[in-house]
Order: structure tokens, then C-alpha cells, then sequence
């Protein structure tokens, strides 16, 4: 009898192995965030401004987080176009993902005294290309993340 539940377990076992998707059985994950992205806000400070940038998202040692770096160029009517360099730190819960920014250098600005808030983003994953969410700075904008595509220039 030990053995028929035995081998019954090992059968249902070998039968769950089977019924994972393939990202499951070979460690990838379909929603995995790790690479390179752009991305583009919707316009904010009353249709002045917009902004766009890229980001880049590695593997950090604990689980749920990522190290990261960004580059945001924001554009508005009123003072020019701002460029700036930021460190951060991701974090995901499930198909959500926080971004904690810290600004790391000014590389261009066009009002002289300007002061420049980090960019933090709280976003949720819709698909291994795309991420919808939240500009959450100085100011509050929808903002969208696109997987960069690595084509041939």
C-alpha cells in the first residue's frame, strides 16, 4: 500500500512539473523587468511640460529588488529642457514596481537656479514590453515604460 501512494504521489508531482508554464520550469520569468527601458509621461504642469528618459534595471543580491540608473530629459515651455542623471532603487511586489530615485548630476539645464526634484515612479507591469503608473516628483503624471528594443542602428 506504501508503495501505490508513493508512487501516486510522484505521479501527481511529475504531473504538476508538466502542467508549469516554460518560464516556470527554466527560471524565466514572462513579467521579468531586468534591461533597459524608455519611457514618456503624459503632458503635466498644465500642458507645459513633458517628460521622457531612459532606464536601466540590474540585478541586485536581494530578492524583489533591483539596482537602477535613469536619465530623465524634461521638457517645459516655461524654463527649457532639463537633463538629469539618477541612481536609484527598484523594488517589486508581485506586478508592482517602486522607484526610489537619487539625482547624481545636472547634465543639462536652461533656468539658471533650478531646482530639481528627484523621480520616483510607482508603476504596475502590464506585459513583459510595457509598464503603466505614476510620475511621482515635484509633480504627479501618467507615465509609461516601454522595454527598449536592442535594434541594429
Amino acid at each position: 500500500m506504501a508503495r501505490m501512494v508513493h508512487g501516486l504521489m510522484a505521479a501527481l508531482a511529475l504531473a504538476a512539473v508538466a502542467a508549469l508554464p516554460a518560464q516556470a520550469k527554466n527560471g524565466s520569468d514572462s513579467t521579468d523587468v531586468l534591461g533597459n527601458w524608455s519611457f514618456q509621461t503624459s503632458p503635466y504642469r498644465g500642458g507645459q511640460c513633458v517628460m521622457t528618459g531612459t532606464m536601466r534595471l540590474t540585478p541586485h543580491p536581494d530578492s524583489g529588488r533591483y539596482n537602477c540608473e535613469l536619465t530623465a530629459v524634461e521638457m517645459c515651455s516655461m524654463w527649457g529642457r532639463s537633463v538629469v542623471r539618477q541612481s536609484c532603487d527598484a523594488t517589486r511586489f508581485g506586478n508592482q514596481v517602486s522607484i526610489r530615485s537619487t539625482i547624481e548630476e545636472m547634465l543639462e539645464s536652461k533656468f539658471e537656479g533650478l531646482l530639481y526634484v528627484p523621480d520616483n515612479f510607482t508603476l504596475t507591469i502590464q506585459s513583459p514590453q510595457r509598464m503603466f503608473g505614476a510620475l511621482v516628483s515635484a509633480v504627479t503624471a501618467p507615465v509609461e515604460f516601454r522595454r527598449a528594443s536592442d535594434g541594429i542602428s
